[in-house]
């Protein structure tokens, strides 16, 4: 995709029309947005916006995320993205949020961020999943309501990654191996009922950043209603978040004493997510989870 042949005049009259106050594209800064879009900070009349750009056909997609972020918004906690409008042209589809600068640094706001993950994790709804479908990068995420969070887990997050996986050929004990563990899900909730929290779903450290007053912001997200220790274990995923994160949060709101355990269960979604996306660098990781969590109800 070409910068030169995004359809500038056509997001700047969505804007216009959305926030009912006369925006023109006169500068656009192509910036960093990940390895899925493309990103830009568009200016003209005094104004801000941050830009993802992608074929027309991920619409669907932008659109999700626009009510992701707009969900997250709403209890206000954690400061997040607004979005501005989304749509298509012949050539692109785009998400508009504001724009915020993020030139913080995210060690210094660990403990706010913490505590603010705690209440945002209080705010709950059922059944477990949400009114519709997202995606976790760009890999569609299934959230059909379930009002049992064992069968959710079984068949909307590990059950829809292997049957991905095996689609792109990833059989044998990884398949094998994993129908065990679909199987035997309920015994790391033999004595744990997870609560429905509003989940961030995508909370990895380069989804979390600081703005100019150093107030955390969390972007990107892939939201879901579902038990708070699996966004706490994505945080614990590549590079993971300052330690006084996690003693913030614990403060707020301590974990249950099988957490560590769980932990491997919810991050193998994503690890297996990562196989899907990325392919078979990430094979033996999971192989290598789905026996340590087989290995911990023999």
């Amino acid at each position: 995709m070409l910068q030169t042949s995004i359809d500038w005049q056509t997001i700047a009259k969505h804007i216009t029309e959305t926030t009912e106050q006369d925006f023109q594209v006169q500068t656009h800064y192509s910036i960093s947005g990940g390895c899925i879009n493309q990103a830009f900070r568009i200016e003209g009349l005094g104004k801000n916006y941050f830009v993802k750009i992608n074929q027309p056909s991920e619409y669907d997609m932008f659109e999700a995320e626009a009510a992701s972020l707009a969900e997250l918004a709403q209890p206000a906690v954690i400061k997040v993205p607004v979005p501005i409008c989304w749509g298509a042209t012949q050539s692109h589809a785009y998400l508009v949020t504001e724009y915020i600068a993020m030139p913080g640094d995210a060690r210094n706001a660990g403990i706010q961020l913490g505590h603010q993950l705690a209440v945002l994790h209080q705010v709950m709804r059922t059944p477990y999943g949400w009114y519709r479908d997202n995606y976790i990068g760009s890999t569609p995420q299934k959230n059909t309501s379930e009002n049992d969070w064992v069968t959710f887990w079984q068949k909307h997050r590990l059950g829809h990654q292997l049957e991905l996986a095996a689609h792109k050929g990833y059989g044998g004990n990884l398949q094998n191996n994993g129908e065990k563990l679909l199987d035997e899900i309920g015994a790391f909730f033999t004595d744990y009922t997870p609560s429905p929290s509003l989940l961030h779903g995508d909370l990895w450290s380069g989804n979390y950043a600081v703005d100019v007053d150093g107030q955390p912001v969390i972007f990107d997200p892939a939201i879901y209603y579902g038990d708070r220790e699996a966004d706490i274990a994505m945080t614990e995923l590549f590079g993971g978040f300052p330690s006084d994160f996690y003693a913030a949060y614990q403060d707020k709101w301590p974990l249950d004493v099988g957490y560590p355990t769980r932990k491997i269960l919810y991050n193998l979604y994503h690890i297996l997510n990562h196989l899907n996306l990325f392919g078979g660098g990430y094979l033996n990781q999971a192989e290598g989870m789905v026996l340590k969590l087989l290995s911990e109800v023999k």
